[in-house]
């Protein structure tokens, strides 16, 4: 399992769409992908979790995986939240 602190820079505000592109990023990984934001965690994976969730940019989260592809899909996630991708 690799456990990764993230800073979230890209731009959210009351849009849905950021949320739902890191969902559909998620997704593309077998490994288990779980977001945390002080006390709550969710499943990167499930669009009304990470919803709830929220993404404020400037905002520090960790992104843990789990599997096969667990490399792969913290970097591909952080190049997302980073802005970089």
């Amino acid at each position: 399992m690799i456990t990764k602190n993230i800073s979230v820079q890209i731009k959210s505000g009351q849009e849905v769409r950021p949320v739902a592109i890191l969902v559909q990023v998620a997704s593309q990984y077998e490994s288990k992908i779980y977001v945390e934001s002080g006390s709550k965690k969710f499943n990167a994976k499930s669009i009304m979790g990470m919803m709830t969730l929220g993404l404020n940019e400037g905002e520090v989260i960790t992104v843990s995986a789990e599997g096969n592809d667990e490399v792969e899909a913290i970097n591909d996630i952080e190049q997302y939240l980073s802005g970089k991708k």
